[in-house]
């Protein structure tokens, strides 16, 4: 039987909930809510938010005392990688290259970035 991929695209709020999420390893429903405390959210938008990523298989959760604690199922660079590749496919019709020099054109790329993407293009991994 093979695995289905997970969807691992987030809203710039999700997104924000599984920062505060990787940086703390595991985390609970009151430690999240309180990392987000500048965006104003109610303890029970968490837990919603929470339980909506658990079902996709984002986050799980395990029962310590009274309150459930989560940890991250998908790591940040995965998360990254499907977002990415979800917005070079709607964006750019998978064009790598249109990408690129949409965000030279831009202004995106500051021209010491442009080096280490060139390194990186050569395959040179090293000052990542």
């Amino acid at each position: 039987m093979s695995k289905v991929p997970i969807d691992t695209s987030l809203s710039e709020l999700q997104l924000d909930l599984m920062r505060a999420l990787w940086q703390r390893g595991e985390a609970s429903t009151a430690e999240l809510a309180a990392a987000l405390e500048a965006r104003g959210l109610a303890h029970t938008t968490v837990a919603t938010l929470l339980s909506r990523l658990e079902k996709r298989g984002i986050v799980r959760s395990r029962r310590e005392g009274r309150q459930l604690v989560y940890a991250a199922c998908v790591a940040e660079p995965e998360v990254r990688r499907g977002m990415v590749a979800r917005l070079l496919d709607s964006v750019f019709g998978g064009d790598a290259k249109a990408l690129v020099a949409h965000l030279v054109r831009e202004d995106e790329i500051a021209p010491g970035d442009l080096e280490r993407v060139r390194r990186l293009l050569e395959g040179d991994r090293r000052h990542d």
